[in-house]
């Protein structure tokens, strides 16, 4: 019987794989380096024909709130970094024209620095992970790693920190990936699965410490604080009011947009049909907890960078005792991968977005769903749209917490960096074949290099890219809102 490729069509389909040896698996890994080497992980290949970033960019745009997207543009041009944030389709397109592998994982499809955090596990235990999967899908491993080394570099260079700097602080990532992924491949499959990267344990690796040991207890204990505020009873005391004995989401637009009150109520019964689909994705433990609340109040509310103009809602539920839960409703739309990848369909977006998380995240939030939104024929929406809305669902904050990179020293950015590449390589693993995959990247710093001076080149051309968009808005092309 000839020998079959050790190569899974998908990164479901690998059943067949567990009954070949890790040897043999990491040995086909190093057999791929003839069709890409590892040093071809260096080039950034543009056609030149390349799209510009603003028409794919803008091409995003016509289906969102269309008041909200000056917003998005006035977040993407505040800094370089800003605009990588935002522009996770304009380098997909860019990772598309260049050299690929075909070692398949579950991509996050944007790992930039500030789509990693803290968040509580529905132990209660704080972990550290990716907590962004609006564009996952299938793909090749490197997609993410370069992401994370370009997002680091261009977050270095916003920082005033030199070349050298920014190239330590690159590597790290992606060292830390190569290592992380190394020891995921050593574990058994049950290991891996319930492997988690927990904060007191990042906190308690920490050696040759970049703080005393004193001044690490403290900042410690900062976030961990600031992390326990972040739950549904902060929610209720920032985000609401009691009007005429009812509790109410403040309306602060053009960041948080109630209801109108003459659309409200029918408004809320045509949402009711889309929380009973959404009911229906949770596991019956979950629906029964669910249950115990009632919607009282929703709200269109903007959040991040890239996001900024799809509809995302934050929904207020109380229990007769008026105990809250906040629950996020985000729009999901079609990954910004998937033009240039085979990716499996889904038949909703938001499918698409919950199956990714669960492949990759650790802990899953207890309350991610989704659903799909149908309004009436003939029914006017507030925010605009398409008749079918696709949306996922998560808590609005339980246990959050994300670390401002624009004040990092070079160092921590380092030490942070590696964080999130150990995290993405735990990801892959989870998702992917980690011996494979290492037996690709090997045991030397050669991935680590080649990856890093892509990154230094790709924010070359994020500087340029964020260049011609604000020469855009200085031509009149743009309209933008700025500092919102």
């Amino acid at each position: 019987m000839a020998q079959r490729k050790v190569q899974a069509e998908s990164v479901q389909e690998s059943l067949w794989l567990h009954r070949v040896p890790k040897a043999a698996r990491a040995e086909d890994g190093r057999s791929r380096r003839e069709a890409v080497p590892l040093e071809a992980h260096a080039e950034l290949s543009l056609p030149a024909t390349r799209a510009s970033a603003l028409s794919i960019l803008r091409a995003q745009d016509a289906n969102r709130v269309q008041t909200l997207i000056p917003i998005r543009y006035g977040r993407m041009l505040a800094t370089p970094f800003t605009y990588l944030r935002g522009s996770a389709g304009v380098m997909g397109a860019d990772l598309a024209a260049g050299p690929r592998t075909d070692l398949q994982v579950q991509l996050c499809g944007d790992a930039h620095l500030s789509n990693f955090g803290l968040f509580a596990a529905p132990d209660r235990r704080l972990l550290f992970d990716l907590n962004d999967f609006d564009e996952t899908i299938a793909g090749p491993f490197e997609w993410d790693v370069k992401r994370l080394a370009a997002s680091v570099v261009v977050a270095g260079r916003n920082n005033g920190f030199s070349s050298k700097e920014c190239r330590t602080a690159a590597r790290s990532a992606v060292g830390s990936y190569r290592s992380a992924l190394a020891v995921a491949a050593a574990m058994n499959p049950l290991e891996l699965f319930f492997h988690r990267f927990e904060f007191d344990d990042l906190v308690a690796g920490m050696s040759g410490g970049l703080l005393s040991k004193e001044k690490t207890a403290k900042k410690v204990k900062e976030v961990k604080e600031k992390a326990s505020r972040k739950n549904s009873l902060g929610a209720l005391s920032k985000l609401t009011e009691v009007v005429e004995g009812r509790r109410m989401i403040l309306h602060r637009p053009p960041l948080v947009e109630r209801l109108a009150d003459d659309r409200r109520a029918a408004a809320l019964e045509q949402i009711g049909a889309l929380f009973d689909e959404y009911r229906s994705t949770l596991t019956p433990d979950r629906r029964m907890l669910l249950d115990r609340y009632s919607l009282v109040d929703i709200a269109l509310k903007v959040v991040g960078v890239g996001s900024v103009g799809t509809r995302c809602f934050i929904a207020l539920f109380e229990s007769g005792d008026g105990e809250p839960l906040f629950l996020q409703l985000k729009e999901a739309t079609a990954s910004v991968l998937e033009p240039y990848l085979e990716a499996k369909a889904f038949p909703q977006a938001g499918q698409r977005v919950v199956a990714g998380q669960r492949l990759i995240q650790a802990a899953p939030d207890a309350f991610l769903g989704s659903g799909r939104f149908n309004r009436p024929k003939g029914v006017e929406s507030q925010w605009g749209g398409t008749e079918s809305i696709d949306f996922y669902f998560r808590q609005l904050w339980d246990g959050k917490f994300s670390a401002t990179v624009e004040t990092m020293p070079p160092e921590t950015l380092a030490r942070y960096a590696g964080w999130c590449g150990s995290a993405v390589a735990q990801a892959h693993a989870r998702s992917g074949d980690a011996a494979m995959i290492t037996g690709y990247i090997g045991d030397d710093s050669t991935f680590d290099k080649a990856v890093a001076t892509f990154a230094e080149a790709y924010a070359d051309q994020t500087n340029t890219d964020h260049t011609q968009l604000l020469a855009a808005v200085d031509a009149g092309e743009l309209t933008v809102v700025r500092d919102v």
